[in-house]
This record gives C-alpha cells, sequence and structure tokens, in this order.
C-alpha cells in the first residue's frame, strides 16, 4: 500500500546529492545556535509571557515556561538523534518517511507548512505594527497601512520579507551572518531589559504564585464559550476554569509558541559542515539559551506588576508592565527590540518554509520542477520566491494573527512523530551511526510524545476544528496528486 511505503536512509541520502538539488553545507555549530535563538526570541519574549500570566497562570507562568521547555527538550533529543545520522533537509516529514510511511509523512509536511508559512506570516505582521511603533516613539508619523481603493495593504511585511527573501536567495550562509549580527544585538537588548525589570521587582506580586482557579472572564484570549475551552477539558465535559495548575497547563500550551524554532534548526541539515556533532550541539546550546532568557524575563515581569494588571491589557507585553511602574522609556527599547527580534524570526521561517517544500517536491509529492536550485548559489530561488510571496500577501492582506495557535498545534504533531519514529527506526536499523543518541529508550521519546499529546489536547477545541480542515486538504492533495507523483511508487 503506498501510503505505508517507506524510504531508506540510503535513498534519502542519495536525493540530497541529486544533481540540481543540492544545497550547499555551510553553516557550523555556532551558526546553528544562534539559529535557534534567532526564531524563537522575538515578540513572544516580550508579549507570549505576559498573555499567559495575565490569562491563564499568573506568577505561575514560569512554571508553564518550565513544561514548555521539559517537552521541547526530549523532543529536541529525538530530532538531534535523526539529524545526525539523517543529515537530510525536510526534519521531521523526511524522519517520518523513513519510518512511518510516505502518507504520514506527508501529512506531517503539510502540518510544517502550516506551523511555518502560518508563523511567517504572523511574524511579519507584527514586524510592520512594531515598525510603526518604532517610528512613532521617534515622533515620526508613517501610516503602516497604504489604501488602494478598496483594498487595504500592509506594507512593512512586504518589506521584511522582499528583503530577507532576496538575502535566502544569494546564499545561505550569507544569510546566517546577517542573522547572527542581528540576533547577538537582540540578546544584548534582552539581557538590559531583564536586568532594569529586576530593579522594579516587588516580591509582593508573587504571591498568590498560583492563582485559584475561577470561571473564566470573557477577553484577551479567553472567550468562555465551548471554542475558546482546552479540547481536553470538553472531550471530558470538565467545567471552564482560569488559572490554578489547569491554568498553568494551558499556559504551557500557549508559551509552546516561543520554542518553535528547534524544528526549523532540524531542517537545515543539509547544509550544516560536519553534522554528526554539529547539529546536536546547536540544537541544544540554542534551546538552553533561549530557556533560561525565557524564565529571566518571565521573572522580571510578574515580579514588576501583579498579573490581574496584564489581565486587564488588552494586548498585555513586557512594555505593558515598564509603563505600569513608570518607566516609559524602557518600552521604547523594548519596541526597538521586538522590531529586532521580529526581524530574525521572519528570516529563518522563510528558510524553514522553502526547504520543507524543497524536500516535498524532490521526493514528487508536489511538482518535482519547484526543487531546482541554483547552479551557483544552491539555494532554492524559486521556492523562496514562491514562500516569500505567499507569507508577504497572507501578512498584507489577512486577518492572519487568528492562526496563532494553528502554530502550535502543527509543531505539536510533528514532536510526536518524531519522538515515536525514534523506536521505529532503532529497531530497523540499530547499528545506523549516530552522531548523538537519545538517552533512556523508550522511556523518553514516549514521555516527549505523550506531553506533547497532552499540550496539544490543551489547545482550544476552535484550533482543533481549524487543524482538521487543513488536514483534509492536505489529504485530498495527496490522494489527487502525491500519490500518483511520487518518486518512491515510481521506483517500485
Amino acid at each position: 500500500m503506498q501510503w505505508l511505503k517507506t524510504k531508506t536512509i540510503e535513498q534519502a541520502l542519495a536525493d540530497s546529492d541529486e544533481p540540481g538539488r543540492q544545497l550547499q553545507r555551510s553553516l557550523g555549530a555556532f551558526d546553528l545556535m544562534i539559529l535557534g535563538v534567532a526564531v524563537a526570541v522575538g515578540a513572544g519574549i516580550f508579549s507570549v509571557g505576559a498573555r499567559a500570566a495575565g490569562s491563564f497562570a499568573g506568577p505561575a507562568v514560569i512554571f508553564s515556561f518550565i513544561l514548555a521547555a521539559a517537552t521541547c527538550a526530549v523532543a529536541t533529543m529525538c530530532y538531534a538523534e535523526f539529524a545526525s545520522s539523517v543529515p537530510v533537509t525536510g526534519s521531521a516529514y523526511t524522519y517520518t518517511y523513513l519510518t512511518m510511511g510516505e502518507g504520514v509523512a506527508w501529512i506531517i509536511g503539510w502540518n510544517l507548512l502550516l506551523e511555518m508559512i502560518a508563523a511567517g506570516a504572523v511574524i511579519a505582521k507584527y514586524w510592520g505594527i512594531y515598525l510603526s511603533t518604532v517610528f512613532a516613539t521617534a515622533g515620526i508619523d508613517i501610516p503602516s497601512t497604504l489604501h488602494l481603493g478598496a483594498i487595504s495593504l500592509e506594507w512593512g511585511p512586504f518589506f521584511i520579507v522582499a528583503v530577507f527573501t532576496g538575502l535566502l536567495i544569494l546564499g545561505t550562509q550569507e544569510s546566517a551572518r546577517v542573522n547572527n549580527v542581528f540576533t547577538l544585538i537582540k540578546i544584548a537588548i534582552t539581557l538590559f531589559v531583564i536586568v532594569v525589570g529586576f530593579t522594579y521587582m516587588d516580591v509582593k506580586n508573587f504571591t498568590p504564585f498560583v492563582p485559584p482557579a475561577q470561571p473564566p472572564v470573557v477577553g484577551h484570549g479567553v472567550t468562555g464559550d465551548v471554542w475558546g475551552q482546552p479540547m481536553l477539558a470538553w472531550l471530558f465535559g470538565a467545567r471552564p476554569s482560569q488559572y490554578g495548575w489547569l491554568g498553568v497547563i494551558s499556559g504551557a500550551s500557549l508559551v509552546f509558541f516561543a520554542f518553535i524554532g528547534f524544528d526549523v534548526v532540524a531542517t537545515s541539515a543539509e547544509e550544516v559542515k560536519d553534522p554528526q556533532k554539529t547539529l546536536p550541539r546547536g540544537i541544544f546550546g540554542g534551546l538552553a539559551l533561549v530557556t533560561l532568557l525565557y524564565i529571566l524575563v518571565t521573572l522580571a515581569l510578574t515580579g514588576m506588576v501583579p498579573y490581574a494588571e496584564l489581565a486587564k491589557a488588552e494586548n498585555p507585553s513586557l512594555a505593558t508592565a515598564f509603563i505600569n511602574v513608570g518607566a516609559n522609556w524602557a518600552a521604547q527599547v523594548i519596541a526597538v527590540g521586538v522590531l529586532l527580534g521580529l526581524t530574525t524570526v521572519v528570516m529563518v521561517l522563510l528558510m524553514g518554509s522553502a526547504r520543507i517544500l524543497m524536500a516535498l517536491s524532490r521526493d514528487g509529492l508536489l511538482p518535482r520542477s519547484w526543487s531546482v536550485t541554483s547552479a551557483k548559489r544552491k539555494t532554492p530561488v524559486r521556492l523562496q520566491l514562491m514562500v516569500g510571496a505567499v507569507i508577504a500577501a497572507l501578512a498584507g492582506f489577512t486577518k492572519v494573527e487568528l492562526l496563532e495557535e494553528m502554530i502550535n498545534i502543527g509543531t505539536l504533531s510533528a514532536f510526536v512523530l518524531v519522538s515515536l519514529g525514534i523506536l521505529v527506526m532503532r529497531k530497523k536499523r540499530p547499528d545506523l551511526p549516530r552522531g548523538y543518541r537519545v538517552p533512556l529508550v523508550p522511556l523518553l521519546p514516549l514521555l516527549s510524545a505523550l506531553l506533547c499529546t497532552y499540550l496539544a489536547l490543551n489547545l482550544t477545541t476552535l484550533t482543533w476544528a481549524r487543524f482538521m480542515i487543513w488536514m483534509a486538504i492536505g489529504l485530498v492533495i495527496y490522494l489527487v496528486y502525491g500519490m500518483r507523483h511520487s518518486r518512491l511508487a515510481q521506483q517500485r
């Protein structure tokens, strides 16, 4: 049955060397670590934690971040083993193709596209918003929206997507150098904000650390109806609640958005020098740095103002806390930090989206002509242009921010199958050379799959409904096109 046919590792490696469809190995461990930080430390570090604290967990949002980071860590171990033993592009899609079959791999690839394209569009849109904020703090009045007759266009997302699409076409190494500079600057700004925030800390704001559960207050991310309930609560008929330990878990499902960068790093496996050693070091180094930064920012945030003040804000952020304590100047610094943070996120998501599409098209599940790379630059020019156009259009013309939670569910579904895939690959190829091996197998991969499933079930029923629609569309595309044009089907 075509759905269950798997590729061999040898086939995957041979495909990565196909003339005209090759990528250039130019990235080192430091580049990978910064790549992970670049995509994870964006607007989320200044806003997602504030929203989770105000609407779901209070000061206990620190536990939400720790739970999300722990879940990401065990999943990342599975990614590191796969990436170091099969260093080809495609990330979870490729690993699933090797272990569970073409049909499941297509669905995961389809979900990764949802994650990265939706995230790219959301972040590009926020980039335009924060660009206007930076201009406003400098006393410059530049409208963020252009009105073309009946059509309203937000020009900021178009600008940033166009710049980085061009840079990525020029070459991965050139893009990485620019990314490294921007990322180091935003880390410096983040550390500055943390230090200043700690000077305004009042330990009274940490009481109660875990606010008592209460009926949800409608607004600011909480709807109070069936569509706003966590899926798990709806399935078991639990009464909707806000705060308490269930709120901590719901907060973890939300802040998981902060850790999506590490599956994007795995998509660059085919462009890494000495991947058996470089990939694990880069992935784990980036995750450790990101987790530390998020915990410190969250401590500063919840120590500066009561969580109830964050709950009252329409769009709570770290800037909300600084304004609340009278440090308006810090809000201006934060606006610049957010803008720089979003800049690198846009670049990495543009790159990751193109690499996933390249893997799908190289295997024939999408038109093969899409996967051709530049003879000189070794970059997928056609795909990079296509991805840039789609992300710019979504960010410039639609309310794409409504799909924020879709990013999380796409990532979590991929994490589940990559974790289970480790068990399959260990059985199929026990002697495969591995640059990194997940410890405590099968315990840790199973724990990873369970944690990711649990977090996914704490996303809202509306998110799950949209996810099912996206999956149905993907299934139709596979049955109509992918199944018939798959290279694996044609080779057998």
